[in-house]
């Protein structure tokens, strides 16, 4: 079903012999690389192209959506036709390379194992391919192959920049051109970049400028949404344990202590080269030795001082306690030194 969609587009190509010998290369090289093998299943495994993203395309033939790393994507299978009515569109293959299509563009795309076929009717296409698949671009007249040298990607360009005319540029790897109608083919180096005029390989023109299609980088998906949550004990542990195990901070070294500065002025020294022995005539008390200092800011403090207050209040102050007077000891008795007094002291004192 999808060949049949493809050679009916192409018998309305406006080339009659071109289109028909079209029709017939792109016949046989299905039959030789087994794509009728492949019609008797209405999806087999393995005929995924890959997706397709674009602002302005429209798709006919077999395709499915898919989500793709959370993403709908559109993915095509071997028969499906392309059209990119304006703009770009992005086709990322299943092995992982890229294939940019400039419109307005229309194109059909066939795959067999590990063999895409590209039948392109207008537009541009820029392929690239690191590995695989094989890769082939035919249009109404050429037979565009890439080729890979050494580990190198494939990086070409193959489109028509007017009616007629078509470019093709090999940025990296070689392109096989080989006219449908005569069999002649030629090799496009690496680097190159020419212009056919209506499929005559005899009369290619080295050019650049034409066919502009930049590849685009290919759109990464979303981060899913964080959902935060609370640290686990084990969590917990873990983090202290390896806070534990780091090693500490490297100390910063203390600021160089500030020196003081002295300049020592002295008076003018002479020096008599025929004199033997030279004059020690200045005076000491000239010598001045100057200290330099930096004066420093003035320090405002700003504020108050909290703590126990400095001073009492007046009314916590009491007064001075006036101490009573003490009565004063009695007298002793006046002593009465009499003769009579005396002698009756000493008698008492004799028998005592």
């Amino acid at each position: 079903m999808a060949l049949r969609i493809q050679f009916e587009k192409l018998r309305g190509l406006p080339i009659a012999a071109g289109a028909a010998l079209f029709s017939a290369t792109l016949l046989a090289a299905a039959t030789s690389t087994g794509l009728f093998a492949a019609a008797g299943t209405d999806n087999p495994s393995d005929d995924s192209v890959g997706t397709i993203e674009g602002d302005a395309i429209s798709l006919q033939g077999p395709m499915n959506v898919e989500v793709v790393n959370g993403q709908v994507k559109t993915v095509l299978r071997s028969g499906n036709d392309i059209r990119v009515k304006s703009g770009q569109a992005q086709l990322e293959l299943v092995e992982g390379g890229r294939i940019a299509i400039c419109g307005p563009a229309h194109l059909s795309v066939l795959k067999s194992g590990g063999s895409l076929t590209l039948a392109l009717d207008m537009g541009i296409v820029r392929v690239h391919v690191e590995k695989q698949p094989a890769v082939t671009i035919y249009t109404a007249q050429i037979q565009a192959k890439p080729m890979f040298i050494g580990d190198a990607p494939q990086d070409a360009l193959i489109g028509f920049d007017a009616p007629g005319m078509m470019c093709v540029r090999a940025k990296s790897g070689a392109i096989r051109l080989e006219q449908q109608l005569t069999g002649q083919s030629v090799i496009v180096p690496q680097g190159g970049d020419i212009l056919l005029n209506n499929g005559a390989l005899e009369g290619l023109q080295n050019t650049s400028g034409h066919c502009a299609c930049e590849l685009q980088l290919a759109k990464a998906a979303p981060p899913p949404a964080e959902i935060s949550q609370l640290a686990t004990p084990e969590e917990i542990r873990k983090r202290d344990t390896e806070a534990s195990k780091a090693p500490p901070a490297p100390e910063k070294p203390a600021p160089p202590k500030e020196q003081p500065v002295y300049k020592v002025y002295m008076p003018p020294l002479s020096y008599d080269a025929k004199a033997a022995v030279q004059r020690d005539d200045f005076d000491p008390n000239f010598i001045v030795l100057v200290r330099r200092v930096r004066v420093r800011p003035t320090l405002i403090f700003q504020g108050r001082v909290e703590g126990s207050p400095a001073l009492q209040p007046v009314a916590a102050i009491k007064p001075p306690t006036t101490p009573k007077p003490t009565p004063p000891a009695p007298a002793p008795p006046a002593q009465n030194d009499s003769v009579v007094n005396r002698v009756r002291d000493f008698i008492r004192h004799l028998f005592s």
